[in-house]
């Protein structure tokens, strides 16, 4: 299910190696390890001296283990545990070209009880003109929900409800010649439960208990020319999807859901990168209220305003200060309503923060470090590998 707010919350991304492989590939790094004879230059850039990951990548059967805590104001304080495979390094492969295949399993667990598990794998085929992606998810999710659009019963006074997701999905995206264009299509299929802490006959309130199947086929139309998947300086992600429900497909409800994506990098000075981020999304025909569009900002917690429709503005300004360090700012607003002709239930949200990066894997252009977001919600802090705005 492509950007269910339940999925991202619970790191859906895509398939898995089979316990056993992961196990064996596991084995494999340890005794490259143990063969290697200086560990220290695994972990330090012969370039500048600085600390550097990339050569551990660089490894054979390489992987990096991953504890991230997770900071998202909707499920409050907690941590992802799991193993990340990276095939190869970027080394000169041109905007849009030469991508790394991506592996990885784990779990997570939050305060407010939320807990799960993922795999996923992104993976390229045919001298890069081929692009799989393939994921699973077993979660318990616990949020608040605000109401569709602007809701006065529920606005101070959210109802707590747990979402459980057991499913996957599958994709396959074909480059458009030797451009920077994919056409793709997919399939997912979830079957999720829904329960209501609320009693029966509480206002505004969805279905109390509810178990249902969702089944979609997704196709999908993108034009990616950032010049680093990790952390992007130029170019830009521009995508187009569409989520037909069905039950034809294996599902419950005829809905659909269409999301416009924009992502925009340029340099505005010899160290200085300017990113900007648009997104169109919404939703049709009888969509469960929590696949329903939601505004996704850092500082905003996940399914806070959700509505049939939602666009969001975002922009972000990122400099490189001092050696492999950099600061940035970044602020953004969105929208939810819930008619297209008389923008019924309208909200508005803005939001931004400060934050800074350190080049972590100069060989895979990854930057890691915090962000601290404040809206009229919340106030969070997120760590972030890669950009905030990463798209496989």
């Amino acid at each position: 299910m492509r950007r269910g707010g339940a999925f991202e919350l619970a790191l859906l991304l895509a398939a898995t190696h089979p316990r056993a492989a992961a196990q064996a590939e596991a084995a494999k790094v340890e005794e490259v390890a143990v063969d290697d004879g200086d560990d220290s230059r695994t972990f330090t850039s012969p370039e500048d001296g600085w600390f550097d990951v990339s050569g551990f990548l660089d490894k054979k059967f390489g992987f990096l283990p991953v504890v991230l805590p997770i900071t998202e104001p909707a499920v409050g304080f907690g941590a992802a545990v799991g193993l990340a495979f990276i095939s190869s390094p970027l080394g000169d492969a041109k905007a849009g070209h030469g991508r790394p295949d991506l592996t990885m399993v784990g779990g997570l667990g939050t305060e407010n009880g939320s807990r799960g598990l993922f795999a996923g794998d992104i993976r390229f085929w045919l001298d890069d003109r081929l692009k799989t992606i393939a994921g699973a998810v077993d979660a318990s999710v616990n949020l608040d929900f605000h109401g569709l659009g602007d809701d006065d019963a529920l606005d101070d006074d959210p109802l707590r409800y747990t979402l459980r997701p057991l499913g996957g999905m599958v994709q396959a995206h074909c480059r458009l010649g030797d451009s920077n264009a994919w056409a793709g299509l997919g399939y997912s299929f979830a079957s999720m439960s829904v329960r209501f802490d609320a009693p029966a006959g509480t206002t505004g309130r969805p279905d109390f208990e509810k178990e249902e199947e969702l089944a979609a086929l997704t196709p999908t139309l993108s034009y990616d020319s950032r010049d680093n998947f990790f952390t992007p300086n130029e170019g830009g992600f521009y995508g187009l999807d569409v989520g037909l429900f069905g039950p034809a497909l294996g599902g419950d409800d005829t809905f659909q859901r269409v999301s416009l994506t924009a992502l925009h990098y340029t340099p505005i000075g010899p160290q200085l990168f300017l990113g900007l981020r648009a997104n169109v999304a919404a939703a049709f025909g009888d969509a469960p209220f929590y696949l329903n569009p939601f505004v996704a900002l850092r500082g905003v917690p996940v399914m806070r305003y959700q509505g049939e429709e939602v666009v969001l503005l975002e922009s972000e300004v990122r400099w490189q200060c001092w050696e492999r360090f950099s600061v940035l700012g970044f602020v953004g607003a969105g929208m939810t309503w819930n008619d297209f002709e008389r923008l019924d239930s309208t909200q508005q949200v803005v939001a931004g923060g400060t934050g800074f990066r350190y080049e972590l894997a100069r060989d895979y252009g990854i930057h890691a470090g915090l962000d601290v977001a404040f809206s009229r919600d919340t106030t969070a802090v997120y760590l972030q590998i890669g950009s905030a705005w990463m798209r496989p």
